[in-house]
């Protein structure tokens, strides 16, 4: 069975946002930091060791990620690459870029976003990274935080992902034996 897909939106003019990036140790946009290529430890993400920072992708055009709650029950939620922008002006307008946390739960200070770009036709994936499509949010956030660092450098954190208020533009329905019934009804005479 194939599960809806929800366009999620936000709008310039009400409190839909990207509240906060967390560090997590399973990215739902199923990218993470480039890891090491170490026979010892394959689960080490990389991250520069003297400068502490930690780059990789925090939204990708177009993805359908994975939900699932007792209201709505098992489907989708999508960003296309126009809401990705709107989130990425946004969020640095409201300037959030100290907006961090760990694994959706705890504020962490002393962690920030300092570089933070859309990949289009000109600003391509960085290298070493896996291509990602065009209206995908990528960034760097310096960590000076000691205790975050250390679970960085021992594979605790392994990427990003953001956390928001955000509005339900769309469902499609992607179930074609419900889309056959639809079509049955609708045909009858």
């Amino acid at each position: 069975m194939n599960l809806p897909i929800i366009k999620l939106i936000i709008n310039e003019e009400d409190e839909t946002r990207v509240e906060k990036v967390s560090f997590v140790d399973n990215p739902a946009i199923e990218r993470q930091w480039m890891a090491f290529n170490s026979d010892k430890n394959p689960y080490k993400f990389k991250a520069n060791e003297e400068k502490r920072v930690v780059t990789g992708p925090l939204m990708v055009a177009g993805l359908p990620i994975y939900r699932r709650d007792e209201q709505l029950g098992e489907y989708y939620v999508q960003f296309d690459a126009d809401t990705i922008r709107n989130i990425v002006y946004k969020f640095s307008k409201e300037g959030r870029t100290n907006a961090v946390n760990l694994m959706h739960s705890e504020d962490v200070d002393g962690v920030f976003m300092f570089e933070s770009f859309i990949i289009d036709d000109k600003k391509k994936t960085p290298e070493g990274f896996s291509e990602l499509p065009n209206g995908s949010w990528f960034g760097s956030f310096k960590v000076e935080n000691d205790e975050v660092w250390d679970k960085v450098k021992d594979g605790t954190y392994r990427g990003f992902s953001v956390e928001g208020i955000f509005e339900e533009y769309a469902e499609r329905i992607a179930d074609e034996e419900l889309i056959n019934r639809i079509v049955r009804v609708l045909t009858e005479k």
